[in-house]
C-alpha cells in the first residue's frame, strides 16, 4: 500500500493528506501516455519549483510479495481478445499475477513507451559504498516544466493505437469536491451538446462534441499576487480554446486580466500596460528598511482548460414505494419469534471450519430460545435486584470471532429482546492493536460496562498472571460475560421478553473508522432497522427459506444487514463462509453456492478476484442456481474489472450477467442503493466512460474508450425503496449539483442511521442536512443523511459512484481519488524484483511516472515495505490511519524510498527580491538613521578606567614575565592537570623566566635563528608550550602554537600541521622528543614528505646556560605572534598580533574578568587558537593570576574533571568550549547524585564562560545550566564569548553588569536579512542569546555587508570592530591585499567615514535593552546571528545551517548530529544514526518534511552516516567544508544515501 505526496504538474499549489483508502482492491487503470517526466535531481534542483508548505502530505507506502489478504485488481471487461488472454494468463498460473491486468500493462507500457530510450540520468538511492552517481549537467536536458504534461493532441497521436478498454479507475474522490464556483476560467470543451432523444440533452453528462477536453494546465504565472479568493485571472488562449465567441460588429471579443470584455483592435501599448499592471508589485518602503516581510506564497493560476458544469439543476430522484406486504412482522424480534415457534426445525445459519466443512447449524427454534436465555441473563443475572448493572436502553459490546457468527447472531438478538443496545466490535488481539484503542474510546464514550463474548473467545483473550483479562489501552473497564448456553441460568417459564412493535429507540451502533483512524458510533433505530430489513427484501425479491452466501463481516455493513437482519426477518437460510476459510480456500464460496443451490451470494470485489485466480477449471462449478450476486464494494473503481472479469471466466458454469449486481452503502445512510436482479438478459448493466481530467474538477465528461486517461465506471442500481436522493456539492452550503456535476449522495428515508453517539454537533452535520436549490428552496422539509459517497444520478436515474468524501484529496485545486490512485500504483508492475535483499528501485521510477501521466499529480514519497509488515485491520484490509502514524513518527522501517519533493512541491514561497538601496542624503541625521539609533556600542573606555594595574608599565609582555619574576618569584602562575585531578605540573613566575631563558638561547644557539624567524610550537596543551612560547619571545623570534598530529589518526591529521608551517614560513620547529619521533615517523612518510621539514628542537634537552641578554623589541607594533586557525569553511588563516594589540587584549580580559595575582581561573580549552590560547599563555603572566589548566583530552576518559577542579579550586571564573559543555552534559547527566555525594560544589562559580566564535547554543548552555543546577551553580553564572578571526574577544560576559539577555526572532524575516522581534513560542520564533558584554577599549558597529552603509538599532547587518587589540592583518604567503584592506581597514560609506573598522564575517544586530551598565548607562546586547561565508544562499534567501541542523536532530530521536551543506543549488543533509541501520530509510521522509515545513527548502540529498562522521574541530565547531569535501569524493561511507528527485 502506498503513502503519496501529489501535486499536478502544472503548478500545484499542493498542500495534500492522502491516506490511501481501500487496500481491499487493485484497481485497474487507463493510462495517458504523456509526458512522463524524469528529472536528473541537479536540474530539479535548479527549477525547484516550489514547495507544500507544513506537514500536509499525500504519501504512499507500497507492500510487495505474495500476501494471501492483498486486494483483487482491475480486469478487463469482456472482449475475446482480453478473454482469450485472460485465460492464457490464467493457465499460467502464479498468485503473484494477481496485481496484474492486460489492459492495465499495456495501457501502462503505452504510458512509458517514450522513456524506453532515454538514459536513466537519475542518481539512484544508495547503500552503504555505493559510489555517488556524478555526471556532467551537461548530459542532461531538463524536462519542459512549463506544463504537466504535453498537448493533448500529441498525447492522442501517441494513444491511437494502444489496445484499450471500457474502463479506467475512478479518480473521483479528489476531483469532486473543489467546490468550482471560485472561478472564472472558461472550459475548453465545446459547449454543443448531443441531444440524445427528448430531455436527454443533460442526462449522464453533456456529451462533448470533441474530445480533447484534456488541455492540461498552463504554464505557472508568476505574474499575480492573489488570495485564494481572489478573482482568477483568465488568459486569452489560442487555437487550444475550442469554443469560438461571438463577434460584435467585426470585432473578436476577447478578455483582458479582468475578465472584461473588449474589442481586440487594441493597441499592444495598451494590452503591455494591462500586463505590466498585473505584474506582483514591490513590497512598499515606508521607512528604512521596514520588516516588510510577509511570506509570499505562490498563488494558484486557474487552469484556462478548466472544464465547468453546464447542465440543469439536478431533481431528486425518488426510489418506488415501500410496498407493506400483508404478512411482514411489526418488528424484527417478532419475526424471529414467528419463524421459532411455527418453523423451530428451519435451519438459520450455517457455520464452517477451515477445512470448509459444515461447523454447526443453527436452527430459528434454537436462535429463538437462546436468545431469550441470553436476554433473561442480560438483564437479570449480572448485578443485584436492587442494582442491576444492564437496564433496558443500556449499551453492550459485542466481541465475537469472525468464525463464530452463531454465538454473535444469538447475543445480538438477545439485545434485542432485552432492549438493550448492541455494539459489535472487533476482537482485541493484543493490547496494541492496530485501532483497538480508538474502539476503547468508543466504547467509554457510549458507557459500555459489560462486554458479551463466546467461550473460545473469552479464553484466547490475553490475561494477567492472576488469570484476569487486563484492562486493554484506552478501553472502559469491562465486565466479560460468556455468552454460551452452558454458562446460562434458565429463564423461568413465565418470563417471556417484551416484544413491542419497532418504535425510535436505538437498536444497535455500528462503528465506523474515519481516515484519522478515529473511531464513531452511528446509532440506528428499531424502526430504521425493520423498515431498511423491508427495502432490502423488496430491493432484491427475497422470499422465504432462499438459501443465501455470506462471505462478508456480519458484524457490520452490509454482511449484517442481509446475513444477520434480513435473512431472519424472511426466514432465510444463511452459509456463513469465515475469513479463514476464504485464506485457505478462496473458492470456498463458489463451492458452497454449488453444494447448497445458493440463490444469492453476497461477496466483495476481492472475494471474486480470489476465486478467479484460483480457480483451475474445476469441473463441478455450477452457479446457474444464483439469481443475484451482490458485490458489497462495487461501489469502488477496481469492482468493475474484477466483476466483468469474474463474469467472463464464469459465464460459461451458468453465470448470468444480470445476476450480478453492485450495491453502494455507507454506515450512515446504509444500503444508499443496489442493483435490482433481473430476468431480462438482453438489458446491459450501466456503464459511464468519464474522462479524469473533468472528474478532477468534480465534472462529468463523456469520454473515449480510445482514451487512455478514462475512467469507466459501472451503476450500483436505483435508489433504494421509500428513499429519496440527492447530490450536493462536496463544500459550503448543501446546494443541488447540476446533471453533469459530481456531488456528495444524500438520502432521505426512514432506513438511515440517526446519529453519531455523542457527537451532536458532528450529527447535525451529516444526519439533519436540507439540500438547496439555486433559488435557495429547501428541497424537502425532511432532513437527508450525508452519505459520505461522491456520485451522480445519470440516465434512468441509475447511480454511479466515483469515489468516497474520505479519500478524496485536492492537489493544487483539483481533486483525486485516493483508491485511484493506488488502482494506477498496483497495476504498474507486480513489484517483486530482489536483488541481495534490497530492492531493484526500477519498478517504482514506473510508479513516479505512470501517476505523474495519468492523474498530472506528482508523488512525494514511494516506500517500499517488506511484504506482511504493515498494520492490518481485522479483515484483513491495510490499516491507514495506523500506517500513517508509523510513517510519521519514523517507525515503518521501508526497505527503500523513494522521494520526489522537487516536482511536487510547488508553493514555495517566492524567491526575495533585494530591496533598492536608499541613498545616503536622505537617511543620516546625527546619531540617526531615518529615525532610529545607528547601531553602534562600545566597552568601558581603557583610558578612564584607573586601575593600580602594575603591568601597564610594560610595553611587551617579555618585559612583565621578568618583572614578575623578580617581585613575586615564587608566585604559581600554571598548574596542570592530569586526567585523574592530580597536579601533573606547574610553573612560578621564576621556573617559567628561566625556562624561557634556556629555550631562547636553543633557538639562537642550536637553531641559529635571527630576531623575527618564526618558529612553529607543535607541543600538547600543557606548560612545555607557555615556556617555549616565552622562550620564542626572549629569542626575539615570532612563535605559532599549531595543535600537533593525532598519533592514531596521523594521515588526516598531519597535513594540517605541514600547511601550517609552510604557510607561516616557519624557519624552525619546537617539540617534545615523543613527537618528534613521531614527525619521523614511517606512518609520517607516507602522510608527507618528511625530507622537507624545517629543523627540529627537542626542548627535552636544554642547554644549561642563560642567553646573553634578552630581546626587546624596538616598536610595540612589530609582530609578536601569528595565530592560525582552520575555519569552519575549511579556511585555513593566520592572522598577525602586534605588541601592543597583545598586551591591550590581556589588560581587556584582566579589567573584564576583574583578573589580580589572588585569583584562580581553571581553563579548560585548547591552547592553539584565539581567546583560548590567549587565556591558556598570555593571561596569567599580565594579570598575576593562577590559571588551573586542564587539556580537554582528558575529559575522555574522567568527563568530571573540569567541574572537580572547579570545585575543588574553589574556582570563580572558569572557561570552556562547547564541546567540553556537551562532553560533561552527555557524560554526566546521570552522574549528578554521586557527584553530590563525592563533595562536588559549583555555588563559588561567578561567570562560567563559553569560548566560540559562533552563534549561542542556548540549548547547550540551558541545558548544562540545569543539569548542574543541583550542584549549585548559579544559572546566571553560563554565559558566552564571541570573537573572530580580525579581532580574538569582541564580547565576554564577565563579572559585573546585566546577565546576558535572550529574544526571540521571526526565523522567517531572519532568511530576508530582517529582525523582527515575536514573543516567546510563537511560531517560526527562534531564540538568540546575547553573546557576552563587550569588552573595554571595543567599539561595534553594524554596517550593510553590501553598501557598508551603518545601520539602525535592531537591524541586521554585518558586525564592525574597532578595537586596540584587533589583529593588524592576514599573515599569507600570497599577500593578497585588496582582502587584506577590505577585512582590516574599512571605513563606512558615509556617516562618520574617518573610523577603520575590522570586518568580521559574521551577521548580528544590536539592541539597546532597559538594563543598565556599569558606568550607569543602558546596556547594548549584542546577538550574533551566524557567518557569512557559511550561510547558505537559496532561493533569494539566507540560510544559517544551523536552523536547519536543530530542527533535523529534533525529527527523529535516533538522529544525534546532523550537517548541511549545498551543492550545485541542492541541499545536502548529512544525519549521524544512533540505532539499527534499518531505521536509516526512516529517516529519509522525516528530515524532508521537517525542513520544508520549517524552512520551506527542499532537500536535495539526505545522506545517512555512522555516528562521529561529521568532522568537529576543537572549539566543538562542524567543519562543514570538510564533510562536502568528503561527501564529494564519497569518502564517508554511508549506510545510505538518497537522492530526492
Amino acid at each position: 500500500m502506498v503513502f503519496f505526496q501529489l501535486v499536478t504538474a502544472a503548478n500545484g499549489a499542493a498542500v495534500v493528506r492522502c491516506r490511501l483508502q481501500h487496500s481491499e482492491g487493485a484497481p485497474r487503470r487507463m493510462l495517458h501516455s504523456g509526458n512522463i517526466g524524469v528529472c536528473d535531481i541537479r536540474e530539479a534542483a535548479v527549477r525547484e519549483r516550489a514547495a507544500s508548505t507544513a506537514g500536509n502530505r499525500p504519501l504512499f507506502y507500497f507492500r510487495f510479495g505474495v500476501d494471501q489478504a492483498l486486494p483483487p485488481e482491475r480486469r478487463a471487461p469482456v472482449t475475446p481478445s482480453s478473454s482469450s488472454r485472460y485465460h492464457r494468463r490464467r493457465s499460467s498460473g502464479s498468485r503473484d499475477e494477481r496485481y496484474r491486468s492486460d489492459v492495465h500493462t499495456e495501457a501502462v507500457q503505452a504510458a512509458l513507451a517514450k522513456h524506453k530510450e532515454r538514459k536513466m540520468a537519475v542518481p539512484m538511492p544508495s547503500k552503504r559504498r555505493s559510489l555517488v552517481v556524478q555526471t556532467s549537467m551537461d548530459a542532461y536536458t531538463p524536462p519542459d516544466t512549463s506544463s504537466g504534461s504535453e498537448d493533448e493532441g500529441s498525447v492522442q497521436g501517441d494513444s491511437q493505437g494502444t489496445p484499450t478498454s471500457s474502463q479506467g479507475s475512478i479518480n473521483m474522490e479528489h476531483w469532486i469536491s473543489q467546490a468550482i464556483h471560485g472561478s472564472t476560467t472558461s472550459t475548453t470543451s465545446s459547449s454543443s451538446t448531443q441531444s440524445g432523444g427528448s430531455g436527454a440533452a443533460h442526462r449522464l453528462a453533456d456529451v462533448m462534441a470533441q474530445t480533447h477536453i484534456e488541455n492540461h494546465s498552463a504554464p505557472p504565472d508568476v505574474t499575480t499576487y492573489t488570495s485564494e479568493h481572489s478573482i482568477q485571472v483568465e488568459r486569452p488562449q489560442g487555437s487550444t480554446t475550442s469554443r469560438t465567441a461571438p463577434k460584435y460588429g467585426n470585432a473578436e471579443l476577447m478578455e483582458t486580466g479582468d475578465g472584461v470584455p473588449v474589442s481586440s483592435r487594441v493597441s499592444a501599448k495598451i494590452q503591455q500596460l494591462v500586463n505590466t499592471l498585473k505584474r506582483p508589485k514591490r513590497p512598499p518602503l515606508r521607512e528604512f528598511f521596514v520588516d516588510d516581510f510577509e511570506e509570499l506564497l505562490e498563488v494558484q493560476q486557474p487552469d484556462p482548460n478548466q472544464p465547468k458544469p453546464e447542465g440543469a439543476q439536478m431533481l431528486a430522484m425518488r426510489g418506488e414505494q415501500l410496498g407493506v406486504v400483508t404478512n411482514w412482522p411489526p418488528s424484527l424480534e417478532a419475526a424471529l419469534q414467528r419463524w421459532g415457534t411455527i418453523s423451530p426445525k428451519a435451519p438459520c445459519l450455517t457455520t464452517m471450519d477451515t477445512n470448509g466443512k459444515p461447523l454447526y447449524i443453527l436452527t430459528y427454534g434454537k436462535l429463538w430460545t437462546r436468545s431469550m436465555k441470553v436476554a433473561y441473563n442480560i438483564l437479570h443475572k449480572l448485578g443485584t435486584k436492587q442494582e442491576p448493572m444492564v437496564r433496558p436502553g443500556d449499551r453492550v459490546a459485542l466481541v465475537f470471532p469472525n468464525n463464530d457468527p452463531a454465538a454473535s447472531m444469538v447475543a445480538f438478538y438477545g439485545c434485542l429482546l432485552a432492549e438493550v443496545v448492541p455494539v459489535p466490535i472487533e476482537v482485541p488481539l493484543t493490547r496494541k492493536d492496530a485501532g483497538s484503542q480508538q474502539i476503547g474510546f468508543l466504547l467509554g464514550s457510549c458507557g459500555v460496562t459489560v462486554a458479551l463474548t463466546s467461550d473460545a473467545c473469552h479464553k484466547g483473550l490475553p490475561k494477567s498472571p492472576t488469570g484476569e483479562i487486563p484492562q486493554f489501552k484506552g478501553w472502559p473497564k469491562l465486565l466479560w460475560f460468556v455468552t454460551e448456553s452452558k454458562h446460562l441460568s434458565k429463564p423461568p417459564r413465565d418470563w417471556f421478553p417484551h416484544i413491542k412493535d419497532a418504535n425510535n429507540d436505538t437498536a444497535y451502533i455500528e462503528y465506523k473508522t474515519c481516515k484519522d483512524g478515529s473511531v464513531l458510533g452511528v446509532t440506528v433505530t428499531r424502526i430504521a432497522l425493520l423498515t431498511h430489513c423491508q427495502a432490502l427484501t423488496q430491493a432484491c425479491g427475497y422470499t422465504e427459506a432462499e438459501t443465501i452466501v455470506n462471505v462478508l463481516d456480519f458484524k457490520k455493513d452490509v454482511g449484517l444487514w442481509h446475513g444477520i437482519l434480513t435473512s431472519v426477518m424472511n426466514m432465510m437460510h444463511v452459509i456463513s463462509i469465515p475469513y479463514s476459510l476464504m485464506k485457505v480456500n478462496p473458492l470456498s464460496w463458489i463451492q458452497k453456492v454449488c453444494q447448497y443451490k445458493a440463490k444469492v451470494a453476497c461477496v466483495k470485489s476481492r472475494d471474486m478476484h480470489w476465486a478467479l485466480v484460483a480457480h483451475r477449471d474445476q469441473r463441478d462449478i455450477n452457479l446457474s442456481s444464483l439469481r443475484m450476486l451482490i458485490v458489497a464494494d462495487g461501489a469502488n473503481p477496481w469492482s468493475i474489472s474484477s466483476c466483468d472479469a469474474f463474469l467472463n471466466v464464469f459465464q460459461s458454469k451458468g453465470l448470468r450477467q444480470e445476476v450480478i449486481c453492485p450495491c453502494a452503502s455507507s454506515p450512515e445512510a446504509l444500503t444508499v442503493a443496489i442493483r435490482r436482479p433481473t430476468d431480462d438478459s438482453n438489458q446491459p448493466p450501466g456503464r459511464g466512460v468519464l474522462s479524469m481530467h473533468g472528474l478532477t474538477y468534480g465534472v462529468i465528461r463523456v469520454d473515449s474508450e480510445e482514451k487512455l486517461s478514462v475512467l469507466t465506471v459501472q451503476d450500483v442500481g436505483l435508489v433504494m425503496p421509500g428513499a429519496i436522493m440527492c447530490s450536493v456539492k462536496p463544500d459550503g452550503i448543501p446546494q443541488l449539483c447540476r446533471t453533469d456535476e459530481i456531488g456528495e449522495l444524500c438520502v432521505c428515508a426512514i432506513a438511515t442511521g440517526t446519529s453519531y453517539y455523542g457527537l451532536s454537533g458532528m450529527t447535525k452535520n451529516t444526519f439533519e442536512v436540507f439540500p438547496v436549490m439555486s433559488s435557495g428552496a429547501p428541497v424537502s422539509e425532511y432532513p437527508f443523511v450525508r452519505t459520505g459517497l461522491l456520485g451522480f444520478v445519470g440516465p434512468g436515474g441509475l447511480v454511479f459512484v466515483v469515489g468516497k468524501m474520505d479519500g478524496l484529496m485536492v492537489v493544487s485545486g483539483r481533486r483525486h481519488n485516493a483508491d485511484d490512485i493506488v488502482a494506477t500504483a498496483l497495476a504498474v508492475e507486480p513489484m517483486k524484483f530482489v536483488y541481495r535483499g534490497s530492492l531493484n528501485i526500477s519498478p517504482s521510477l514506473v510508479t513516479f511516472q505512470a501517476i505523474d501521466s495519468i492523474h498530472q499529480v506528482g508523488v512525494y514519497c514511494l516506500a517500499l515495505v517488506p511484504a506482511n509488515t504493515l498494520p492490518k485491520t481485522p479483515l484483513g484490509g491495510i490499516h491507514l490511519s495506523e500506517t500513517k502514524q508509523l510513517f510519521l513518527e519514523g517507525s515503518l522501517h521501508p526497505c527503500n524510498v523513494l522521494m520526489c519533493p522537487h516536482t511536487c512541491v510547488t508553493n514555495l514561497p517566492k524567491p526575495r527580491q533585494k530591496q533598492p538601496e536608499i541613498g545616503p542624503a536622505s537617511v543620516m541625521v546625527g546619531n540617526l538613521v531615518s529615525g532610529k539609533r545607528i547601531a553602534q556600542a562600545s566597552g568601558r573606555d581603557l583610558g578612564q578606567i584607573e586601575d593600580n594595574d602594575q603591568a601597564r608599565k610594560f610595553l611587551f609582555l617579555s618585559e612583565v614575565l621578568q618583572w614578575r619574576a623578580q617581585t613575586t618569584p615564587d608566585h604559581v602562575l600554571y598548574t596542570l592537570l592530569n586526567c585523574r585531578g592530580t597536579i601533573a605540573n606547574s610553573l612560578t613566575c621564576v621556573q617559567l623566566h628561566k625556562r624561557a631563558e634556556k629555550i631562547a638561547v636553543m633557538l639562537m644557539e642550536r637553531g641559529r635563528l635571527q630576531d623575527g624567524d618564526h618558529v612553529a610550537l607543535v607541543y600538547p596543551p600543557g606548560i612545555d608550550l607557555i615556556a617555549a612560547f616565552y622562550g620564542c619571545l626572549y629569542a626575539g623570534c615570532v612563535p605559532i602554537t599549531v595543535r600537533p598530529p593525532h598519533p592514531q589518526n596521523i594521515a588526516t591529521t598531519l597535513p594540517t600541521v605541514k600547511m601550517i608551517v609552510e604557510v607561516s614560513r616557519s624557519a624552525c620547529l619546537m617539540t617534545t622528543q615523543l613527537i618528534c619521533k613521531l614527525l619521523r615517523s614511517r606512518e609520517a612518510a607516507a602522510a608527507v614528505d618528511v625530507r622537507a621539514w624545517p629543523p627540529i628542537l627537542d626542548t627535552d634537552d636544554l642547554p644549561k646556560k642563560r642567553p646573553a641578554q634578552i630581546y626587546k623589541p624596538s616598536n610595540p607594533d612589530t609582530l609578536a605572534y601569528l595565530d592560525f586557525s582552520v575555519s569552519t569553511t575549511g579556511m585555513l588563516a593566520g592572522v598577525k598580533m602586534s605588541h601592543a594589540a597583545t598586551s591591550a587584549f590581556c589588560r581587556s580580559i584582566k579589567l573584564q574578568c576583574e583578573l589580580y595575582p589572588s585569583r584562580e581561573v581553571a581553563i579548560c580549552l585548547d591552547p592553539y587558537c584565539g581567546l583560548g590560547f590567549v587565556l591558556w599563555c598570555l593571561c596569567s603572566v599580565y594579570s598575576g593570576h593562577q590559571s588551573i589548566l586542564i587539556p580537554p583530552s582528558e575529559l575522555e576518559t574522567n568527563p568530571a574533571l573540569w567541574l572537580l577542579a572547579v570545585s575543588q579550586y574553589k574556582v570563580r571564573d572558569t572557561f570552556c568550549s562547547y564541546s567540553v559543555m556537551e562532553l560533561c552534559t552527555k557524560g554526566l547527566g546521570s552522574q549528578t547524585e554521586s557527584l553530590k555525594a563525592r563533595g562536588l560544589d559549583l555555588s563559588r562559580v561567578r561567570t562560567c564562560v563559553v569560548v566560540a566564535e559562533e552563534r549561542p547554543r542556548i540549548a547547550l548552555t540551558q541545558s548544562f545550566s540545569k543539569l548542574f543546577k543541583d550542584l549549585g551553580l548559579h544559572p546566571r553564572a553560563v554565559s558566552t564569548s564571541f570573537g573572530c578571526r580580525v579581532n580574538l574577544a569582541i564580547c565576554l560576559q564577565g563579572t559585573s553588569g546585566p546577565d546576558p539577555t535572550t529574544v526571540y526572532v521571526d526565523m522567517r524575516a531572519l532568511r530576508h536579512d530582517r529582525v523582527r522581534l515575536v514573543e516567546r513560542g510563537s511560531p517560526h520564533s527562534l531564540p538568540l542569546m546575547e553573546s557576552g558584554k563587550i569588552l573595554p577599549g571595543v567599539r561595534i558597529i553594524i554596517a550593510n555587508p553590501e553598501t557598508k552603509g551603518p545601520l539602525g538599532d535592531s537591524h541586521l547587518g554585518e558586525i564592525w570592530v574597532h578595537s586596540a587589540h584587533n589583529a593588524s592583518g592576514y599573515f599569507t604567503i600570497y599577500g593578497d591585499e585588496s582582502l587584506q584592506s577590505d577585512h582590516f581597514n574599512s571605513r563606512l560609506s558615509f556617516g562618520d567615514t574617518q573610523t577603520v573598522w575590522a570586518r568580521t564575517g559574521y551577521l548580528g544586530f544590536l539592541r539597546r535593552t532597559e538594563l543598565t551598565d556599569a558606568n550607569g548607562e543602558r546596556h547594548d546586547a549584542l546577538y550574533v546571528v551566524g557567518a557569512l561565508d557559511e550561510a547558505m544562499e537559496l532561493r533569494g534567501m539566507r540560510y544559517h545551517p544551523i536552523d536547519i541542523e536543530t530542527s533535523v536532530i529534533r525529527a527523529h530521536k535516533s538522529v544525534t548530529e546532523c550537517a548541511v551543506f549545498t551543492w550545485t543549488n541542492l541541499l545536502v543533509v548529512v544525519v549521524e544514526l544512533d540505532g539499527s541501520e534499518q531505521e536509516a530509510l526512516d529517516l529519509v521522509p522525516l528530515v524532508t518534511n521537517v525542513v520544508l515545513e520549517e524552512h520551506y527548502l527542499v532537500v536535495g540529498v539526505v545522506v545517512v552516516v555512522d555516528i562521529g562522521v561529521i568532522p568537529i574541530n576543537s572549539r566543538g565547531e562542524k567543519q562543514r567544508m570538510h564533510l562536502r569535501d568528503g561527501f564529494l569524493a564519497d569518502q564517508l561511507d554511508p549506510i545510505y544515501v538518497a537522492y530526492n528527485m
